[in-house]
C-alpha cells in the first residue's frame, strides 16, 4: 500500500465536506436499491419504459428526498417502487453495484457492506443466484477499477429477506450457499428488512436458526420503526451481532436531570445487554429524521446543554458517549440525500463530535465488520495510521466540515457542500 493510498491530502479540506471526506470511513448500513445515482435511475427507466414522477436527474434527487421526508418508515419505503422497477435485470444490478463502489471511493470509504433483497429483483424472471452473481460482478469491477487508480477498498454484500414476506428461509439458505467473506463482492451475512412494526424477528425463526447453525453473521433491522420488543427479538431470537438503526434502544433508558447539573442514567435490561455485549448500533441519523424513528426521545435539558443542540432531536451523540458501540451509515444515499461524510459533518456541527469521536465510530465499524479477523485488523490499522497522519500534520476539522450538516435549497433540506445540482442530479 503506497503512501498516497494511506494518507489523506489535507488540501482537500477546502469545500465539499472538508477533511471528513478524505478520512478513511467504514459503511456498514447502506441499501443498494436506495442509493442509485439519479442519472442512472433516469437512464434505466428509459430503457425499460418505466414512468418516473419527474424527467431529469436533478428533479428526481429533489423528489426522492421530499418523498423520504414523509415522516414514517412505511411512506419512506414507497420511494423504492421506482428504484426497484429499474433493477430487474442482471445488467442493471451489475451497473449500480459498480457505480456504488465508485461513489464509496469518492466519499473516502475503505470498506462497505451493501445490503439488498434479491427476492425483490425477480419480476422479469431473474433467479436469486443470477441476481447475487450480478451484484458480485459489479462490486468486483468497481473494486478492481478503484485499485487501478490507487484506491484500496473492500466491498461485500448482505442479503436481506423481506420481513413481511414468507421467503426468509429461502433467502437464509441462499446466504448459506453463497457465503464467502473473503472473495471480492462476496456474501458476508444476512438481514431482515422492510416494515418492522408488526413483523418481529421471531416470525422468521426457522431462517434465523439455519443461519445460526451454519455460523453465518446476522445484522437485523430493529429499533427503527418498532421498540424494545423488536430489539429484544433481534438479539435473542436472531442472535444479531449488529442492529440496523437500533436507536429506539433509548426507550429502555431513563434519563433525568440531576441537581448538580449532571444527568442520571438508568439502563433497562435490553439496553444493558446491548451496551455491555458491544452489539453495534448501525445508526443512520438523516434517515431517522425523515422517518421519525425516535418519537419518544425527549432528553433532559442538561444533556442537550452538554452534548449539543442535535441531542434534542436525535440520541446518536448520547448513545456514543454512554458507551454504546455506534457506527454511522447513510441508509439510502439517494432517498436520504446523504453520504457518510455528510452524516459526520452533522455530528461535528450539531452533536459536538471531535476528530477522536469520528475515529472511534470508524474503529467501531472496523471491529464489527463481517469479514475475517485479519481483514478487520488491517482496516483498523489503516484508520489509525491515516488519522494519526492528519493529527501529525496539524490538520483540524474546518469550515467545510462544520457546514456539512445541511443547507436549505428552495425550502428543502439537503446535505451541505451540495448547493448545486447538474442536469443529471449530481451534486
Amino acid at each position: 500500500m503506497t503512501e498516497s493510498q494511506n494518507t489523506p491530502d489535507p488540501d482537500v479540506e477546502s469545500g465539499h465536506g472538508g477533511i471528513l471526506r478524505a478520512l478513511p470511513k467504514i459503511s456498514l448500513h447502506d441499501h443498494l436499491d436506495g442509493s442509485l445515482r439519479p442519472a442512472t435511475v433516469v437512464d434505466l427507466a428509459r430503457s425499460v419504459n418505466h414512468s418516473l414522477p419527474v424527467e431529469t436527474g436533478a428533479e428526481l434527487t429533489r423528489w426522492m428526498v421530499e418523498a423520504g421526508n414523509s415522516g414514517s418508515l412505511e411512506s419512506y419505503l414507497t420511494t423504492f417502487e421506482h428504484t426497484l422497477a429499474v433493477l430487474q435485470s442482471a445488467d442493471a444490478l451489475r451497473r449500480v453495484a459498480r457505480e456504488a463502489v465508485e461513489d464509496y471511493v469518492d466519499d473516502g470509504v475503505i470498506h462497505a457492506e451493501v445490503r439488498w433483497a434479491p427476492e425483490q429483483h425477480q419480476a422479469q424472471g431473474l433467479s436469486l443466484t443470477d441476481a447475487v452473481e450480478a451484484v458480485q460482478a459489479g462490486l468486483t469491477e468497481g473494486i478492481e477499477a478503484a485499485a487501478a487508480e490507487g484506491h484500496e477498498i473492500s466491498v461485500g454484500q448482505l442479503l436481506c429477506a423481506m420481513r413481511q414476506n414468507n421467503r426468509s428461509l429461502e433467502i437464509a439458505q441462499l446466504v448459506v450457499d453463497r457465503y464467502d467473506p473473503v472473495a471480492p463482492g462476496g456474501v458476508l451475512g444476512f438481514d431482515l428488512a422492510g416494515p418492522e412494526d408488526g413483523f418481529l424477528p421471531g416470525q422468521h425463526q426457522e431462517a434465523l436458526d439455519l443461519l445460526a447453525q451454519n455460523l453465518i453473521p446476522v445484522t437485523l433491522h430493529a429499533g427503527e420503526a418498532a421498540g424494545i420488543e423488536s430489539i429484544r427479538g433481534a438479539v435473542v431470537d436472531g442472535r444479531a451481532l449488529r442492529l440496523g438503526h437500533g436507536v429506539r434502544i433509548v426507550e429502555d433508558i431513563t434519563l433525568t436531570d440531576a441537581a448538580d447539573g449532571d444527568v442520571s442514567i438508568d439502563l433497562g435490561p435490553v439496553a444493558t445487554w446491548v451496551r455491555d455485549r458491544g452489539i453495534v448500533l448501525e445508526v443512520c441519523p438523516e434517515s431517522n429524521r425523515q422517518t421519525h424513528a425516535t418519537p419518544t426521545w425527549n432528553p433532559p435539558e442538561n444533556l442537550v446543554r452538554v452534548l449539543g443542540p442535535g441531542t434534542a432531536t436525535h440520541p446518536v451523540g448520547f448513545l456514543h458517549r454512554a458507551g454504546f458501540r455506534v457506527s454511522l451509515g447513510p441508509d439510502n444515499r439517494l432517498v436520504s440525500g446523504t453520504e457518510i461524510s455528510d452524516e459526520l459533518g452533522r455530528l461535528v456541527n450539531l452533536h459536538g463530535f471531535s476528530m477522536d469521536d469520528v475515529e472511534t465510530l470508524q474503529r467501531n465499524a472496523a471491529q464489527t465488520a463481517f469479514v475475517p479477523l485479519d481483514h478487520r485488523v488491517m482496516l483498523e490499522a489503516r484508520i489509525t495510521e491515516e488519522f494519526a497522519a492528519l493529527r501529525d500534520a496539524g490538520t483540524q476539522l474546518g469550515l467545510g466540515d462544520l457546514l456539512a450538516d445541511q443547507e436549505l435549497l428552495g425550502g428543502q433540506e439537503f446535505p451541505a457542500g451540495h448547493d448545486q445540482l447538474d442536469a443529471d442530479g449530481q451534486w
